[in-house]
């Protein structure tokens, strides 16, 4: 298995976002996201890897995203980014890394014995290459073990330009998947995981600010 988590926010229909950015506004999953993405045992951090697009719609005040490791696709190396962390012994864990592609990313952030959890945060292409949906052939350790899903059941969003490739039903996508399956974890198994003391996960369908959504955990067979 390859130890790669994504984490998104999809509607039923899987929408995942509109202008670049979410269509809603839910505090407690974007508080389930930071803690999840976050927490780690003493000396160890967690990276999150996503693209130059997700990288640009995380509000400039916000971002390097703290206390993980921020890794960003871009095939342009002039991207302006902050200092390569990765090559600086003890820098901060806020700092940005720019990388080629996801196999480099994943390659490198493996090799560091310091880190944890590697999260894949978007977007949609990145979703599709991990979930084994792209149309260049992707190598196994670069497909996603764990789906960490927040279900927006209500309302659907109709206006998604953005989604995320259809994993549980393969022939609708029309794309293929590289084979790969899944079986939704129980809510107990997703507490366990995640093991956020400080953060209670709410089982079953929530509602706020008029949204109604889910907590999910899903698991590649």
């Amino acid at each position: 298995m390859s130890g790669l988590t994504i984490v998104v926010a999809a509607t039923r229909s899987n929408g995942i976002g509109h202008n670049g950015k979410m269509p809603w506004h839910i505090p407690k999953d974007l508080a389930f996201f930071s803690r999840v993405t976050t927490r780690a045992p003493p000396g160890k951090i967690n990276a999150v890897v996503m693209g130059r697009a997700t990288w640009e719609s995380i509000p400039p005040k916000f971002r390097p995203l703290r206390n993980r490791m921020n890794a960003v696709l871009s095939r342009n190396s002039e991207y302006p980014l902050y200092a390569d962390e990765l090559a600086i012994p003890n820098a901060p864990p806020a700092h940005a890394s720019l990388f080629p592609d996801l196999q480099t990313a994943i390659d490198r952030l493996k090799s560091r014995p310091d880190v944890h959890r590697l999260f894949i945060i978007g977007g949609s292409t990145l979703y599709r290459e991990t979930l084994g949906f792209s149309t260049t052939p992707s190598t196994p350790s670069l497909y996603a073990d764990r789906i960490l899903l927040t279900r927006i059941h209500e309302p659907d969003f109709p206006e998604c330009d953005v989604t995320l490739p259809d994993f549980l039903n393969v022939e609708r996508d029309g794309s293929g998947s590289g084979g790969l399956s899944w079986k939704r974890a129980s809510h107990a198994e997703l507490v366990a995981w995640t093991n956020l003391v400080d953060f209670d996960i709410p089982e079953g369908v929530q509602e706020e600010n008029g949204i109604r959504f889910e907590f999910q955990m899903w698991l590649r067979l």
